[in-house]
């Protein structure tokens, strides 16, 4: 299964959970075109293959240290304390891991 692929199929598993909006089809080609949202903040998205999820800067670190995941990246040289990116070969973090970022973001979310 490609990492597209597996991501399309996470965005089907979480889509329909409450607040939780699928990337848009027409989006043009840049930062968060590939974001699942949960009320309208980006929780996931594929970037170059990968899964990237925010989650706390503290459990960022652990997973870094832990070989889970890296920083995020985004191409400019600065890595993301919240931003998690998770190898395509790591497919069974990828549910978990989305799920727990899903979970964070919905709790700091302003209603």
């Amino acid at each position: 299964m490609t990492s597209e692929e597996r991501y399309a199929a996470l965005v089907d598993a979480l889509v329909g959970e409450p607040g939780v909006t699928p990337p848009t089809a027409d989006a043009p080609q840049r930062f968060g075109s590939t974001s699942l949202k949960i009320n309208n903040k980006i929780f996931a998205m594929l970037v170059r293959g990968r899964l990237v999820v925010k989650l706390p800067a503290q459990r960022v670190d652990a997973l870094t240290a832990s070989g889970e995941g890296e920083r995020f990246d985004p191409g400019k040289g600065q890595l993301q304390k919240e931003w998690l990116s998770i190898d395509p070969a790591a497919e069974e973090e990828w549910p978990q891991r989305a799920t727990e970022a899903m979970q964070f973001v919905g709790r700091h979310v302003k209603r």
